[in-house]
């Protein structure tokens, strides 16, 4: 005779289900995607009016950080999403800004 396990059945057996906030409507995706291109042109006039290098880098860098937290937040849904995801995106961006400004540094982008 073979021996079968029996497992309770019900909802407590089900997996548990990842708890989400509302996603915004398509109005607030049309809005963020305008934020979006306004930081862009935004970059694009920092680049061409005649500012100093100390001034550019660190204006450029903060509107690419600024577009990098909206498209990860609304577009990738970090914002609705469980916070360890976001922690692991805040990481990598943290990482790249060091490496950058290190590389920066070195190769003294900052000094005139």
């Amino acid at each position: 005779m073979e021996r079968t396990e029996t497992r309770p059945v019900g909802p407590q057996t089900a997996p548990p289900r990842p708890s989400h906030g509302p996603h915004p409507s398509a109005k607030e995706y049309v809005r963020i995607g305008v934020v979006l291109a306004v930081l862009t042109a935004l970059e694009v006039a920092t680049y061409y009016v005649d500012v100093s290098r100390a001034i550019l880098i660190p204006t450029l860098f903060v509107l690419a950080v600024l577009k990098f937290l909206l498209v990860v937040l609304w577009f990738m849904h970090l914002r609705f999403d469980d916070r360890r995801y976001a922690r692991f995106f805040v990481m990598g961006l943290a990482g790249a800004a060091t490496l950058y400004l290190i590389v920066l540094l070195l190769f003294g982008a900052f000094s005139g």
